[in-house]
């Protein structure tokens, strides 16, 4: 592994700032200073930095406020994405659990657990997932037992599974799913005759998102959050 790397992942610093650090000769591998960011260290090799050794941490679990306007992909060439809005860390390795539509607001987990990642976004786990939506019109209950029953969208050759859909005041809608198909909230109520206007995820599985975070803030999860996922 690159030495600036290893210092990034061990500190939780961005990478840019973990070679600033070794070009500054602050960073000792085996009790000797090493100002190349491109050194490969070696397993055996005990990295320090301020007379303290470096050990690389575990996998890190992080749940995050996604705004409107930011797409839940690793890179994209037209859009910001959700990790673009990481910049007090080391980011490299994170992959995105439970993504939304560039404009959909709410909770996104993150991780560079890849099994763990899997569980969480596995259909077969059936982990709900809870949306708030701003509609239209106002919900009636045509569009509640159509939730409830289950319904095929255009362009699918097998119905939607059971959904629960409440009214909340001013023509908003509480949407609780167990699966995660392309567009579903949105689909499900164009497919009643009513529309979205805007759409936020408030939880996955037992996770909810924080309340005290802003948007584009993240925090690492508990770890009673992070084993709620796992047998």
């Amino acid at each position: 592994m690159r030495l600036d790397k290893f210092v990034s992942h061990a500190t939780g610093l961005p990478r840019e700032i973990s070679k600033r650090l070794i070009r500054k000769r602050q960073v000792q591998v085996n009790g000797t200073m090493v100002s190349n960011a491109a050194y490969q260290v070696a397993e055996t090799d005990v990295v320090s930095m301020e007379g303290q050794d470096l050990h690389i941490a575990g996998p890190r679990y992080l749940m995050l406020h996604k705004p409107v306007g930011y797409v839940c992909a690793n890179e994209d060439g037209d859009h910001p994405t959700v990790l673009d809005l990481i910049v007090d860390m080391d980011k490299e390795g994170l992959s995105i659990g439970g993504r939304l539509d560039i404009d959909t607001t709410g909770l996104v987990l993150l991780s560079d657990d890849g099994q763990w990642l899997h569980r969480v976004t596995s259909p077969k786990h059936l982990f709900s997932k809870v949306y708030r939506a701003t509609l239209q019109e106002p919900l009636g209950q045509q569009t509640i037992d159509s939730f409830a029953a289950g319904m095929l969208l255009r362009g699918e050759d097998k119905p939607t599974a059971p959904a629960q859909c409440e009214a909340l005041p001013d023509n908003g809608a509480r949407v609780t799913l167990n699966e995660g198909r392309y567009h579903q909230v949105k689909r499900m109520f164009a497919a009643c005759g009513n529309h979205v206007l805007s759409l936020h995820r408030e939880s996955i599985g037992t996770i909810t998102l924080d309340d005290t975070l802003a948007e584009g803030q993240t925090r690492a999860l508990t770890e009673t959050e992070i084993q709620s996922f796992l047998p």
